[in-house]
């Protein structure tokens, strides 16, 4: 059984591949695909075969990807580009005949209100309509996204966003990982949808308080409009895309589109969801 990730050498794929290993997958079965094989030396030495292909590349995505038997298409990280990059990448599966694809989509994408969903919807589309066997791997949120500017939170002693007192069911990207992994080995997934989502449900005020906790320093949490919480992002040098979908996200938190009680995500991995603390003070 040969199983290949895309992304390998991303955050997510890095850790899917050590999941996989770890839980006795052959690192000879396993096929790392990435962009650039410099930045997988390590995953070479271990015994992982590195294939080079870019998401926009068909024809690489499809050698890429010859005789494989599952794949984890880790959803791409550039917004606006991904529905083209993931239809090359169902479409050279396909073609190399593939059996079956788990795919990182997001929360009830079908539905959602965050604009990260329309590009994961059409994708969730594009499987159902390969005939290619899938799971959708629907993840929620990241604690991990709250660790890029801890140390400006703890400095600032603030917290801001415009999540108002919705509740997010978020998770460590390890846990993802390890259900991605599950559904990899196991048998029977075809047409599974997976609502993944931690166990903690806690809100933006709360998790202020759980960097409080995780940096020795008061953080409070500011609550903002939606509009002016993009304004602040773009204000502190963020691009106007990325400020856009966070307070997207923000608002999708308010509106109960990040949190789940479908406890998925705890039968997957065989245990409760990383806490947010952990996570904040492994980022310290």
């Amino acid at each position: 059984m040969t199983i290949a990730v895309t992304g390998a050498t991303g955050h997510l794929g890095r850790l899917a591949v050590d999941v996989l290993i770890a839980r006795g997958a052959d690192p000879a079965d396993l096929v790392a695909v990435v962009r650039d094989p410099a930045k997988a030396t390590d995953l070479t030495a271990r015994g992982v075969v590195v294939r080079q292909a870019d998401y926009a590349d068909r024809p690489a995505l499809e050698a890429a990807l010859a005789g494989v038997d599952k794949l984890l298409l880790i959803s791409g990280s550039e917004v606006g580009r991904r529905i083209a990059q993931h239809t090359n990448i169902i479409d050279a599966a396909k073609a190399a005949g593939v059996g079956f694809v788990a795919y990182t989509s997001v929360l009830d994408a079908q539905n959602s209100p965050v604009s990260l969903a329309p590009e994961h919807k059409a994708t969730e589309d594009l499987l159902a309509a390969s005939g290619i066997d899938h799971a959708l791997l629907r993840n929620g949120w990241y604690w991990e996204n709250y660790t890029n500017d801890l140390a400006g939170n703890a400095e600032r002693g603030v917290l801001a966003g415009a999540g108002g007192d919705g509740r997010l069911a978020a998770a460590a990207r390890v846990d993802y990982a390890e259900a991605a992994a599950a559904v990899l080995l196991a048998d029977g997934q075809a047409g599974k949808v997976y609502e993944l989502g931690g166990d903690e449900r806690i809100t933006l005020a709360e998790l202020a308080g759980r960097m409080s906790e995780a940096t020795g320093e008061a953080v409070v949490y500011q609550d903002l409009p939606t509009e002016q919480f993009q304004a602040a992002l773009e204000g502190a040098g963020l691009p106007a895309p990325i400020a856009e979908m966070l307070a997207s996200a923000d608002a999708g938190i308010k509106a109960g589109a990040l949190d789940t009680t479908s406890g998925d995500l705890q039968r997957l991995i065989g245990r409760n969801s990383t806490p947010a603390v952990e996570v904040l003070r492994a980022a310290l």
